[in-house]
């Protein structure tokens, strides 16, 4: 069932500075977030508690995270993948922590370096140990709708981890098209198997644009009922382990879709505009988002009316 509200979960500064050449200093990076909550976001992933020799963009995870500004209306999460990320997660009192499973054994080995199973009993493990600390803890199905080493998801294989993931009791269900191949009607059908299997359970959708469907995915999305959807100011990032995975769909495009069919989010798309052109400015070229090019609409009529 379509909703005229939905959260949006800002991404940039973890999914989309980590697949990102240039490495942003942790003042730049803090800038970055500060500007987003300003914007109206308030629930963020600021980073990741990975290897610093694989993802060089989150080497100084835990100074962001002690950097952070002080606010009980904001809800900072870092991404783990394994006992140890969640350690330092932990250690520097991250709000809450999002773990990922991925659909597929080939892409699990070479993103966790474990099949899809043992990534299972890893956040089985860890989510116990979260909500023991008083940590949210929220997990995603990565490369729910396909592959890039074997091609297409089932969706059976998605409901079979989905069914043994709950059982963390998870904050919300992310279901991910993390290479960008899904289309509408496969969003729409595995959306639908999903919540018969947890209807109870919010969702969350993370798509990317690298086929040009993110957007068209999230409004499949959207009308599913589902609670909130990840965007990243810019459309900057991607998945550094997945062959030309270009960035996820632009918070700013999503935002302008939103407002335009009445759908409420409380994040200013004026402000999210005025960061994708700082950030432009920090990485030294042009973002992939499309309303910083093109502008808001009518507000450009007036403009060029003006200008005439």
């Amino acid at each position: 069932m379509a909703t005229n509200a939905v959260s949006i979960i800002e991404v940039g500064p973890r999914d989309g500075l980590q697949s990102e050449p240039e490495i942003l200093s942790t003042s730049v990076k803090l800038e970055f977030i500060r500007r987003a909550i300003d914007a109206g976001i308030r629930r963020m992933e600021v980073t990741s508690f990975v290897h610093p020799k694989r993802v060089p963009q989150m080497a100084d995870a835990e100074d962001v995270i002690r950097g952070l500004p002080d606010r009980d209306d904001v809800i900072y999460i870092g991404l783990v993948l394994n006992k140890k990320g969640f350690d330092r997660a932990r250690d520097v009192n991250i709000d809450e922590i999002g773990m990922a499973v991925v659909a597929s054994d080939t892409y699990n080995q070479r993103n966790q370096g474990v099949p899809t199973s043992e990534s299972i009993k890893a956040w089985l493990e860890i989510s116990t140990k979260a909500r023991a600390a008083g940590i949210r803890a929220n997990v995603m199905v990565s490369s729910a709708f396909g592959c890039p080493f074997e091609g297409e998801v089932p969706v059976a294989r998605v409901v079979e981890i989905v069914k043994q993931i709950v059982d963390g009791e998870p904050v919300d269900l992310g279901i991910a098209d993390s290479i960008g191949v899904a289309v509408p009607s496969q969003v729409t059908d595995l959306l639908g198997a999903v919540q018969e299997i947890v209807p109870d359970l919010p969702i969350r959708c993370h798509f990317h644009n690298t086929r040009n469907t993110g957007l068209a995915n999230a409004q499949a999305a959207l009308e599913a009922g589902v609670a909130s959807l990840d965007a990243s100011i810019g459309g900057i990032g991607g998945c550094p382990f997945a062959p030309a995975a270009t960035g996820n769909i632009p918070t700013d495009d999503l935002l302008y879709m939103l407002d335009r069919s009445g759908v409420q989010t409380g994040v200013s798309l004026d402000k999210i505009i005025e960061t994708s052109n700082w950030l432009q400015e920090q990485l030294g070229r042009s973002v992939p988002a499309m309303l910083p090019k093109a502008g808001i609409f009518p507000q450009v009529a007036d403009q060029y009316r003006a200008a005439g």
